[in-house]
């Protein structure tokens, strides 16, 4: 028996680093983009039904028609001026603190960069992004961010291509390309170019439709933590996958951390009278993923999805205190007034400050603002709203 049992651990022990090696040797760098035929899409919205993200345009041709390739747009050159925070209007804010200037920089949805020394007035918006030669060029970026680790300055955005369709999911949506993708740059103002400058490199499963990617290290592995879309999904889930130590690829397939119907803050879209890009779509959504620490150690997520009252932010806690989790949502928004996708960042004097986009009523533009926070427990306390 005991002969029996020593030879059982040595196969047990071969057959595991064979599935290591398998598991090392799967290539992540050169996936193809396939482009599939669109079929019928969900129900159009009631007239007058509130809609989020604007009409998508019908096809010429019918439902399988292939849009033809839109041409590349070259960005204006845009008016550097300095205006208050207060004046601005933009989506899923980031701000990024440089030590070594003592200053802060913003960027956002539609990629512009903006700078300030005390968080009230901002200078811009730069350019500076260049796609050269990649599919994401002309395109527009959303949910931007930036990072630094090893020295350089990386700007993770999620672009689209809607003239490529990656799973037409029936009766409900023709899933365009969409990825979160990593640009790299050796100064914190640009400019920004491709990690990987393959012009069909995409850095999650091509057949996935990836957003608001954003970057965290642990345990000396950065993973990629995204939203793999509720529109092609029903229900979004968050995500991760970890990264090699150059950043440029993925060394494993994703994992699901956690589906956004496990929030009892998070509501079905259909419920609460919502539409989506003109048509009646049920599910749930994740959107805009956010790592944190609590002082005490505590990992959480801030994450958004619809609630009650439109846009909502939201806590997930890690209970083990990785990313592998399991992750427990709190019962209630942690911001439930028609505001998301924050993050949060610390002042040169040491303050904790959390920035969010906010819009009054059903259709009023996206404004950021600035709240102050306490993550001295385990668990994330809203303060007062600062700027």
């Amino acid at each position: 028996m005991k002969t029996q049992n020593i030879i059982a651990c040595v196969l047990t022990a071969v057959l595991a680093a064979g599935c290591n090696s398998a598991v090392q040797q799967q290539d992540f760098t050169n996936e193809k983009i396939v482009n599939v035929p669109r079929g019928e899409q969900a129900p159009p919205a009631n007239p007058g039904q509130r809609n989020f993200g604007g009409m998508i345009r019908p096809l010429q041709g019918g439902n399988n028609a292939q849009p033809r390739p839109r041409p590349v747009m070259q960005r204006p050159v845009p008016q550097v001026r300095v205006q208050n925070l207060k004046d601005l209007s933009m989506s899923d804010p980031f701000i990024y603190p440089d030590p070594e200037t003592k200053t802060y920089w913003l960027t956002s949805t539609g990629g512009s960069l903006y700078k300030s020394t005390d968080l009230q007035q901002w200078e811009g918006p730069y350019n500076v992004i260049d796609l050269s030669g990649t599919w994401m060029q002309g395109n527009f970026v959303a949910a931007a961010e930036i990072h630094k680790f090893n020295g350089k300055y990386y700007y993770a955005g999620t672009w689209n291509n809607h003239g490529v369709c990656i799973e037409q999911v029936p009766r409900r949506y023709n899933v365009p390309l969409n990825q979160t993708m990593l640009l790299v740059s050796d100064k914190i103002d640009g400019p920004y170019k491709p990690l990987v400058p393959d012009s069909t490199f995409c850095l999650g499963p091509t057949d996935w439709d990836i957003i608001d990617g954003t970057l965290y290290e642990e345990n000396d592995t950065v993973y990629m933590v995204f939203v793999h879309e509720w529109t092609q999904l029903i229900d979004g889930t968050m995500d991760y996958m970890p990264l090699t130590k150059d950043l440029k690829y993925r060394t494993a397939n994703p994992t699901t951390m956690f589906r956004a119907s496990e929030a009892p803050w998070s509501k079905e879209m259909s419920s609460i009278g919502e539409a989506t890009f003109g048509m009646k779509m049920p599910g749930w959504v994740t959107d805009g993923p956010e790592m944190f620490r609590t002082q005490t150690g505590v990992l959480g997520m801030l994450w958004s999805s619809w609630g009650e009252n439109r846009y909502a932010q939201g806590i997930a806690y890690s209970t083990s205190g990785s990313i592998k989790g399991p992750w427990i949502q709190e019962e209630k928004a942690f911001k439930g007034d028609n505001s998301g996708h924050g993050m949060l960042f610390r002042t040169f004097e040491g303050q904790l400050l959390y920035i969010v986009h906010h819009a009054e009523g059903e259709n009023g533009p996206r404004k950021p603002q600035i709240w102050t926070v306490d993550d001295s427990t385990d668990r994330l306390i809203l303060g007062k709203r600062l700027y």
